[in-house]
């Protein structure tokens, strides 16, 4: 059987339904879409900025080989344990390996997306392990069994009064609880106990650098740095993409990942990790999973330049108004839909239809990714690969025939007037017509720009200049 494809639109439909979310979702990205415009404009050498990382990003990814072979010995050197993994289940066999070898049965775990691609929780839990999101709104989404819906904000679709609820089955707090900052102080006297008495700890990784063997974790909570640093272990999972080649990078990067993701100068915590604690241990685990696949994708590599600061999230139309979770992936949004087909085409073949192509999310991209022109791409290939929806692909395929056939397009334009005006509303308003299940078909043209041009035009053949204009 078919796997089928994750219904975007539908599930859009439902987040649109629940105004209360939808205008708090919208409002809260496009605010901090506002902020690193804000940023952007204090900065006279932003776009130097940004042509400056996607040029590292590149060079690192042309020589990817070379520069993880670089981390690796440098890593060694500082004491660093460094496994390999070819994919989530590779990686989850070596997580659950370490933390069996310590007879490891509690992980504090901080943010981290590569975890999350590799649906590493379920693997644990499996093997008898219990593990604790740190990060407040990853704790929230792992307490409600929902994936986070954002890159860098992971419950921005919940409501105050949803954390209360959340907190209330599992804390026994106020239900009706309305104040921020009493929940997000539940959360910390819940989690303090666990973090003090974990077994092991584990977090993501921003950057790795080849120069030096170390890695930075940049946060807002301080929670990564309690999940390094409290347990005597501490296991790094980091995606091979995000390696670059020297300390001095660093800086660029760190210059435009707040900025870009918050619209602040720079996250609370910038943690530079370069070996094991005294008497600790430290593993990082580089993790390709795709993305080596994806590197020889000529149309879709320059994904890879992504430093997941969730900008093109935070400008995107589609995804403001139909919430991160309709997207069915880890990965939503518009880089989202340009990096999850290559996990599973099929499965995310409606992705990169969930988009306008206005080329915000590339204007925003502080690596300069050509997302729309991949969103589009995608298409295309969809197409040649037979994944795009039946109904679409007829209504297309009939839009073909007519449209390449003039006597019959003019006809279709000229009877337009007449049918919208005789048919009843089913026959213009059913599955046929997407565009009209949220809107009205508008007004036919009373004259079409052939029909004007033969009444004002009559001399002109086709190949022949018009000169009536110069006459004039």
């Amino acid at each position: 059987m078919k796997e089928k494809p994750v219904d975007h639109a539908g599930a859009a439909v439902a987040f649109i339904a629940d105004k209360p979310h939808l205008d708090f979702h919208d409002a809260r990205l496009w605010d901090m879409r506002q902020k690193r415009d804000a940023q952007m404009h204090l900065l006279p050498e932003w776009q130097e900025l940004r042509s400056r990382a996607s040029a590292i990003k590149e060079h690192a990814l042309a020589n990817l080989a070379d520069y993880l072979e670089e981390f690796e010995r440098n890593a060694k050197r500082n004491g660093i344990h460094v496994h390999w993994a070819a994919d989530g289940a590779e990686h989850n066999r070596i997580v659950a390996e370490i933390l069996a070898a310590r007879c490891a049965k509690t992980l504090i775990k901080s943010k981290s997306m590569v975890t999350e691609e590799c649906d590493l929780r379920p693997y644990l839990a499996a093997r008898g392990v219990t593990v604790t999101e740190t990060d407040l709104g990853e704790r929230i989404q792992q307490l409600d069994d929902q994936l986070p819906s954002h890159i860098v904000v992971p419950s921005v679709h919940k409501l105050t009064s949803d954390v209360a609820r959340i907190f209330a089955q599992h804390y026994g707090t106020d239900p009706d609880a309305n104040d921020p900052h009493q929940l997000a102080e539940a959360q910390r006297l819940a989690a303090r106990p666990v973090i003090l008495h974990a077994d092991a700890g584990m977090t993501g990784g921003n950057f790795f650098v080849a120069e030096t063997g170390t890695f930075v974790v940049c946060t807002n909570e301080g929670n990564a740095d309690l999940s390094a640093t409290v347990p005597g272990v501490h296991i790094a999972t980091i995606g091979i993409e995000r390696v670059v080649p020297r300390m001095a990078d660093l800086g660029v990067f760190i210059r435009l990942l707040s900025r870009s993701a918050l619209g602040s100068p720079i996250t609370q915590y910038t943690s530079h990790f370069r070996g094991p604690q005294d008497g600790g241990e430290m593993h990082v685990v580089l993790v390709d999973n795709g993305r080596s696949a994806r590197l020889g994708m000529a149309d879709f590599w320059t994904s890879l330049k992504c430093i997941r600061c969730g900008a093109c999230m935070n400008t995107c139309p589609v995804y403001r108004r139909s919430g991160g979770l309709s997207y069915g992936a880890v990965y939503s949004g518009p880089i989202g839909a340009i990096i999850d087909p290559t996990f599973n085409e099929r499965r995310y073949s409606t992705l990169p239809y969930a988009s306008t192509l206005n080329g915000s999310c590339t204007n925003v991209c502080p690596v300069k990714i050509n997302i729309h022109e991949q969103l589009f791409k995608w298409r295309q290939v969809l197409v040649e690969h037979h994944q795009m929806p039946f109904v679409k692909r007829e209504i297309m395929h009939m839009a073909g025939k007519l449209m390449g056939q003039p006597k019959l397009y003019r006809a279709a334009i000229a009877g337009t007037e007449t049918a919208l005006g005789t048919l009843p509303r089913f026959a213009l308003y059913n599955w046929l017509n997407p565009w009209g299940k949220n809107r009205e078909l508008p007004e036919p043209v009373k004259e079409t720009f052939h029909s004007w041009h033969r009444r004002n035009r009559p001399a002109a053949k086709p190949g022949k200049p018009d000169n009536a204009e110069t006459k004039a």
